[in-house]
């Protein structure tokens, strides 16, 4: 957990990888995740890099493995995961995975084929079937059957010119949904010199390629005369109907009928060892599929990681630079070590000197991953400054606590994160796809400490569900209000709650041991009272929390040696905020301590003071709380003014006072070269200053940094109306703690009131209550977790996540760096 409050220490090492080992090697250190590889062939396109071919090849694999998951998907299975931790297969290997696969995958192409031919056939076979089996026009049919039938014309007419044509048949089948429009066209083309008949089947056909159930409809049509037979069989090829030979002679129509019913029967049994047979070849596949998808996809994350590397001279070795983290070196050593003891030849890594900024690493578990993640989300850390994930494990949650603060919708969110992290462990949860649920699942530790803060400031404010609770005895005696008010009964029953008077004698008793006393909730003057407390305490913790961040900034003036900026930047902040703000909340302490109850209608104005301190003025309505305070304002407020020149002049001075010797001792050819080399230079930021700022005025090595005097002032005066300005509008935006508290709080009482207080109001005996509370409580319930849990929550999340990127975090973090990704097959083997 060390490396929490500050990245590691993370090297540039150099590896020496022998040709014949480097594959392995690499391989080992994907297993590891031990480091993140840099490309050394930037200049180089990727179809000209080393392993290209072998890249290829993989390529090529995964798409006959995507083939065969869709195959498989097809078919309705599941592919099992891969048993273990599967390594990366040795090059050899390659070769043999593919032919495997490429021998699988044609075999299950010809049986797929073959079933989706046998599927077609049968399909045939069954709308042919179906078609003589329908019965069109058997008064048409038998009218044709005694005698010279065939030649016999439809009207018995003793001679003419058309006594020699014959009647001839099409019967097929064709969608339903265009049947109607071939009938209408059937009947325009041939101008009605045609009989059709259409009938639906009675039960549906299966689809030879989607399997799924599908309606026909058949038809049978007679006509005479060629060109219409012609131009019936070019209409019904355009609605691309399934046509078949259709006999005059009805037995000749039932040997077809049984013929093909025959058919149909054999046709499904060699379908059906068709399936069976693909059912094996699927098998294969399902053994074949998960380990391979796995293995091949390390050997091509192998084979890309050693086209980032060099080749030496001799082509004996690989070369290869990567970012490890120091603590990690040993393990990196002995893992290449391991690796390459079969080949004769060992790995070599070592450190080398990099100008470079390293990248990012603050290791993390289950628990603090959340946290990490807000801060992430601002922005990454530059390379090793202060990380201020560890303190907002704990701010972050009181923040939001205090706007969100009652126990029982503390409790209710608190029990909900309990019940992820006690399941985290279970398969089926990890494994859900639903994306709020992954959010909220990912964030189970962050919400667990929100809920448990809740419950605490809810403590606190002394509500549950906006309903106070005596936990201790009350504070407060109105016994001795009513005795000394002489309050009537029409009074009393005219104002349902009072106003609270401490200054009555004997009314307060002493304060309630641990929060807001309960008699407060029946009091006139609660919203007052609770104002006044949640305003001023907003004010404070912002103060507390911004002050917090500007002494942060000074460990990362420590680590990284600029202890000038000790004195002409955080002194004068510190300076410049307590000043100023902090003798505000000293005003309000002070108010708190000094002034009691019975001198409260006549105490002095916390606001007005502050005002006149700034205009170097006084009231003579509004009395000092201490002697000589205006003298004592006076001084605070030249103090801080006095702090802006040096915030202003102090560190750029400073910069070229030191950098003008190295100027006179460098020579002029070496000008161009340090400019040159400037954008390489390591850089602590601090103080909120990002990477252009830095490289203006703030590098390690001032010496050897060309400098740029108006850069330098410009940036230095940006950053000193930045934190000038933000004072006084960060202060007035931790003013958002009381507003979201107290809308919080009346959006419950509201709730309560409209809701749950008609309902326990409107029967007294139990069967009647119980039939009315149960619909209304569940409508609370809903109304509690839609409004009051998620909207209100969220709500509240979003505010303290402002607070923190935008208030604390600027005042000492840059967030101008990126993460150490290292070189793993953890994600693969997920």
């Amino acid at each position: 957990m060390g490396s929490m409050f500050r990245s590691e220490e993370v090297a540039l090492v150099q590896l020496f990888l022998p040709t014949a080992a480097a594959y392995t090697c690499v391989s080992r250190l994907g297993e590891l995740g031990l480091v993140e590889f840099r490309d050394l062939n930037a200049s180089v396109s990727a179809f000209q890099r080393r392993f290209v071919v072998d890249v290829r090849r993989c390529e090529e694999l995964e798409k006959t493995f995507t083939f065969l998951q869709e195959e498989v998907r097809r078919a309705g299975l599941v592919l099992p995961p891969p048993e273990g931790r599967l390594p990366a297969p040795p090059p050899r290997d390659l070769l043999r995975i593919q032919e495997e696969t490429e021998r699988l995958a044609q075999e299950l192409r010809d049986v797929r084929g073959n079933q989706q031919a046998l599927r077609a056939q049968l399909h045939q076979l069954q709308l042919h079937a179906a078609v003589l089996g329908q019965g069109h026009g058997p008064q048409l049919a038998a009218a044709h059957t005694d005698g010279t039938s065939e030649r016999m014309p439809l009207l018995q007419a003793p001679g003419g010119p058309h006594q020699d044509l014959r009647v001839n048949f099409v019967a097929g089948a064709v969608e339903p949904h265009k049947a109607p429009a071939l009938e209408r066209l059937l009947w325009r083309a041939c101008r009605g010199f045609l009989i059709a008949s259409f009938r639906e089947l009675e039960q549906p056909l299966e689809h030879p390629v989607t399997g799924e159930p599908a309606m026909w409809m058949t038809f049978l049509i007679s006509y005479w005369g060629e060109q219409i037979g012609q131009k019936i069989r070019k209409i019904t090829d355009c609605f691309h109907c399934h046509v078949f030979p259709f006999l005059e002679q009805e037995e000749a129509r039932r040997r077809a009928l049984r013929q093909l019913q025959q058919q149909s029967q054999e046709l499904q049994e060699v379908l059906g060892e068709t399936e069976r047979f693909l059912s094996q070849v699927l098998g294969r596949v399902l053994q074949l599929l998960p380990p391979g998808q796995v293995q091949v996809h390390k050997m091509k994350a192998v084979y890309l990681a050693l086209n980032q590397c060099s080749v030496s001279t001799t082509h004996k070795c690989l070369i290869a630079e990567a970012w490890c983290s120091v603590r990690d070196l040993p393990a990196l050593q002995e893992a290449l070590r391991d690796s390459s003891t079969e080949e004769g030849v060992s790995a070599v890594a070592h450190r080398i000197p990099c100008r470079d900024m390293p990248p990012t690493l603050i290791r993390t578990n289950r628990f603090t991953a959340s946290f990490q993640g807000i801060v992430d989300a601002y922005g990454v850390g530059r390379y090793q400054e202060v990380n201020p994930a560890p303190y907002t494990i704990i701010t972050f949650p009181f923040l939001f606590a205090v706007m969100f603060g009652d126990v029982g919708h503390g409790l209710l969110m608190f029990l909900f994160a309990l019940a992820m992290v006690l399941a985290e462990n279970r398969p089926a949860v990890k494994a859900a796809q639903n994306e709020i649920w992954q959010t909220f699942f990912r964030g189970r530790y962050l919400l667990l400490l929100m809920g448990l803060f809740s419950i605490y400031t809810g403590f606190i404010y002394n509500e549950c569900f906006s309903r106070a609770t005596s936990i201790f005895p009350s504070g407060w005696s109105v016994a001795a209000m009513a005795n000394q008010s002489g309050w009537s009964d029409a009074f009393l029953a005219q104002h349902a709650m009072l106003t609270l008077d401490p200054n009555v004698t004997g009314v307060f008793l002493g304060p309630y041991p641990f929060g807001i006393d309960p008699v407060w909730s029946l009091a006139a003057n609660h919203l007052s009272f609770l104002n006044s407390f949640k305003m001023k305490m907003s004010v404070i913790l912002g103060v507390v929390h911004m002050a917090f961040g500007v002494v942060l900034g000074i460990f990362n003036h420590v680590h990284f040696g600029q202890r000038h900026r000790l004195l002409l930047e955080t002194l004068p902040e510190l300076t410049f905020l307590l000043g100023l703000f902090g003798y505000l909340v000293f005003l309000v302490i002070y108010k708190w301590l000094c002034v009691s109850a019975a001198s409260a209608a006549s105490a002095p104005s916390i606001l007005i003071h502050f005002i006149n301190m700034f205009l170097f003025s006084h009231s003579p309505t509004n009395r000092p709380l201490y002697p000589r305070q205006e003298v004592v304002q006076a001084t605070l407020v030249v103090l801080a003014l006095a702090m802006v020149p040096i915030l202003l002049l102090g560190t750029p001075l400073h910069l070229l006072r030191r950098h003008r010797p190295h100027l006179r001792r460098r020579p002029a050819g070496r000008q161009e070269e340090d400019k040159a080399g400037l954008l390489d230079l390591p850089d602590a930021s601090v103080n909120g200053w990002s990477s252009d700022e830095e490289k203006a005025g703030g590098l390690d090595n001032e010496e050897e940094a060309e400098l740029v005097p108006s850069e330098v002032f410009m940036h230095q005066a940006i950053h000193t109306i930045e934190f000038c300005l933000g004072c006084v509008s960060n202060t007035a935006s931790y003013l958002r703690l009381w507003a979201l508290s107290l809308a919080h709080a009346q959006l419950s009482e509201v709730l309560w009131a409209m809701v749950m207080s008609i309902g326990l109001g409107l029967g007294r005996e139990v069967g009647v209550a119980a039939v009315v509370l149960v619909p209304i409580f569940a409508a609370f319930a809903v109304m509690t977790v839609a409004i009051l849990l998620v909207m209100e929550g969220l709500s509240a999340f979003l505010h303290a996540l402002r607070l923190h990127w935008v208030e604390f975090q600027n005042k000492f973090y840059s967030g101008t760096g990126y993460k150490l990704s290292p070189f793993t097959f953890a994600a693969t083997d997920d």
